[in-house]
């Protein structure tokens, strides 16, 4: 196994640490949430949410302006979804035609509507058809080309295929989500998968799944040897986990977050989404998928979760927030989620 990429991976912000990435999550990783995020403390890689690539698409204005107005600083790979060969070529030479540090190709969505249409997930049924696309794709990609999948659909039958056929096509970067298709969000993460594929694979590759925080970052980079880790869920939550990963590699440990800080946050990410036709209610309702998440860490009996899902208006919303973060003395966000706050994924 190689431990580089033979094209080069884009500098990580601190040198000889592992790799962070902030995975591609639909209607969440946007450049408002990049632009957020980025203020608490960045990833060393951004994924965008996936282009849609079929015989009409053409590159949707708001992701890519994930990449052409992005301020963060941090390396911005475009990440497609699709099945039709043709149409990926034709979408791949328009993407790089932008500043990208590469080319992702999804293989991983577990969303039931993606995988009927043979993307995302799908894929991981038909390892000849991967062989045609990673072809066809590494032959017109100079530079960096990654993938981004699970172990496989139903169970892992084709797993190691696939990963060979990454070593194949000299393939610069592989993350992998430790759950089959199926499996959704609903398992436990099969670690042992992902250490399979850093023993197969030529390439770095990115465990993702469950990465809770900083610790657990550790615990799950010794236990695969992965390169690094790629987190989604859990940075909606903790917007922080990146540095506290950085803190924590250099120093054994990372500072709490208080809750006022958490504040911060939901009132930059309200204030970064709101757009002045969306009515009021709809800018809340919109929030509440973030706050699906950030509840998690804010109380252990999800009373704040309770009660954001309910709120009908900004300034109910932000009522309910300064009761939970401005008013606790001393407190602190959680840096694992509470047992028992459960929030509703999103595709990852």
């Amino acid at each position: 196994m190689r431990t580089e990429s033979a094209r080069a991976l884009p500098p990580t912000i601190a040198i000889d640490q592992p790799i962070t990435a902030l995975a591609p999550m639909q209607d969440v990783t946007n450049l408002p949430f990049m632009s957020v995020i980025s203020q608490f403390g960045s990833p060393d890689y951004f994924f965008t949410e996936y282009f849609r690539v079929h015989v009409q698409s053409r590159l949707e204005k708001p992701i890519l302006e994930s990449i052409t107005e992005n301020k963060t600083g941090r390396p911005v790979f475009a990440q497609m979804i699709g099945e039709d060969i043709h149409h990926l070529k034709r979408t791949t030479l328009e993407l790089l035609e932008y500043p990208v540090a590469g080319i992702d190709l999804n293989m991983g969505c577990p969303a039931p509507t993606v995988y009927k249409k043979r993307c995302g997930g799908g894929l991981l049924r038909e390892p000849e058809k991967v062989d045609r696309i990673l072809g066809e794709l590494r032959n017109i990609i100079p530079e960096i080309f990654s993938v981004k999948m699970r172990i496989g659909f139903e169970d892992q039958e084709n797993f190691e295929t696939i990963l060979q056929l990454t070593n194949k096509w000299e393939i610069d970067l592989l993350s992998v989500h430790g759950r089959t298709v199926k499996e959704m969000y609903r398992s436990a993460v099969h670690y042992d998968a992902i250490r399979l594929a850093v023993e197969t694979v030529n390439c770095p590759v990115l465990a993702n799944g469950d990465v809770t925080s900083a610790r657990r970052a550790r615990e799950i980079l010794n236990f695969t040897g992965a390169a690094g880790v790629m987190i989604g869920r859990h940075a909606i939550r903790n917007p922080w986990i990146f540095q506290q990963i950085r803190d924590y590699e250099s120093k054994g440990s990372s500072e709490p977050v208080p809750l006022y800080r958490v504040y911060d946050y939901i009132r930059a990410l309200f204030d970064h989404l709101k757009k002045p036709w969306i009515q009021e209610r709809a800018q809340v309702n919109k929030m509440k998928k973030f706050l699906n998440f950030i509840g998690q860490g804010v109380d252990p009996e999800g009373r704040f979760i309770y009660h954001a899902r309910r709120a009908q208006s900004e300034d109910e919303l932000f009522s309910i927030c300064r009761r939970f973060m401005l008013e606790q003395e001393n407190g602190y966000f959680a840096d694992e989620p509470y047992s028992g706050v459960v929030a509703r994924p999103n595709c990852e």
